[in-house]
């Protein structure tokens, strides 16, 4: 397959195809780094899609080679049915994407944002704003400065940017990052909400349980190659036992490709075959914490410095004074004080770095 079949309309280009994203043969390297491998993938319309794998896997790089951002080597892609990158044009003007994280001028409001971001479409893109801004749940909060806002409500203004476009498609790069529970299960239910309006929501994700709870459908790929998708019903479905489905899914930090069996409750499955599945399992794939996992929580917390320091101060910075203020009552007075001995001083900083470590890795 060669560059020249990107733009061979005969493959794909047809507005009423039942897919709104297609692709076949897509390939991208990098030198000798294939990031998407020979992709075959149909999304179909109207349900929420999940494009799941290890941080690394070339998810998204798929997406920025659909959208246009960089150019496939092979392959053929369509979007609603439209051949692209031939009719890219066309094709982009009904899709939504947040690539990487949704950025935006701190400095202005949120609807200064969507103003600015609206002058560059249609004239409908104006008269779309407060319906967006209502319909992520930020009208609230609109004409608050974004330096102001949090993670969660910086996804939920980057969608309502999607929004302006009136999309029939939306794509989402990782659209649960560094948010926290409460901020997961409102990105839920605004993904599921765009799907009941009849449009299509394509996200990626290295977040097993979160797709599980969001989407219809799901490809799972490993090393940029697809290596299954379908229904997520039907991926249950092919479970030995009939109360406890398991999904293999890629294992990132396995140089030869290896793989990680999670357990998730089947349709119909007994009360104890839904909590034997529930504790058998991990939200991430594997109860043991991977490099790429621990980095990745780093990384989300990095953008919450606040928070980190509060682990930092709270975890190890009250037992150093703790052990300092042993220290100086000691030296005052020893006889009714002990010494703070080595093992002690051990103990209390081994004890403050296990609790930040665990907060780094957990769900």
């Amino acid at each position: 397959m060669t560059a020249a079949m990107l733009d061979d309309p005969s493959r794909v280009n047809s507005p009423d195809s039942p897919w709104a994203v297609e692709t076949h043969g897509l390939t991208k390297r990098f030198a000798d780094n294939v990031a998407v491998n020979d992709v075959e993938l149909l999304v179909p319309r109207g349900c929420a899609f999940g494009y799941l794998g290890p941080n690394g896997a070339g998810k998204t790089t798929l997406i920025r080679v659909l959208l246009g951002l960089t150019h496939a080597d092979a392959g053929t892609m369509s979007l609603l049915g439209i051949s692209v990158p031939r009719h890219r044009d066309l094709a982009l003007a009904r899709v939504g994407a947040i690539v990487d994280e949704p950025r935006f001028h701190g400095h202005l409001t949120g609807r200064q944002n969507l103003q600015i971001l609206a002058a560059a479409r249609e004239r409908a893109a104006r008269g779309r704003i407060d319906v967006s801004l209502e319909r992520v749940g930020m009208a609230q909060r609109a004409d608050d400065r974004v330096s102001k806002y949090s993670m969660g409500m910086r996804q939920r203004l980057g969608v309502a940017a999607c929004l302006l476009g009136d999309p029939q498609l939306l794509i989402l790069d990782e659209p649960m990052n560094g948010l926290d529970p409460a901020g997961m299960h409102e990105m839920r239910d605004m993904i599921q909400s765009l799907v009941a309006e009849g449009r299509t929501v394509m996200l990626s994700s290295h977040l097993l349980d979160e797709v599980e709870r969001t989407c219809d459908a799901v490809a799972i790929v490993d090393n940029g190659k697809v290596i299954r998708q379908g229904p997520i019903a039907e991926l249950l479905a092919g479970a030995s036992d009939p109360g406890v489905a398991r999904i293999v899914v890629p294992a990132g930090d396995e140089p030869t490709g290896g793989v990680v069996v999670t357990s998730v409750p089947a349709t119909g499955a007994s009360s104890d075959q839904v909590e034997d599945a529930r504790e058998s399992r991990d939200h991430r794939g594997s109860w043991i914490p991977t490099g790429s996992m621990i980095t990745s929580r780093i990384m989300e917390l990095r953008k919450r410095r606040g928070l980190m320091a509060a682990l930092i101060v709270v975890n190890i910075g009250i037992p150093t004074i703790f052990l300092t203020v042993r220290l100086i009552a000691h030296a005052v007075a020893p006889t009714s004080y002990g010494p703070a001995g080595g093992y002690d001083v051990f103990t209390e900083l081994v004890a403050g770095i296990m609790y930040v470590f665990g907060f780094i890795v957990a769900a």
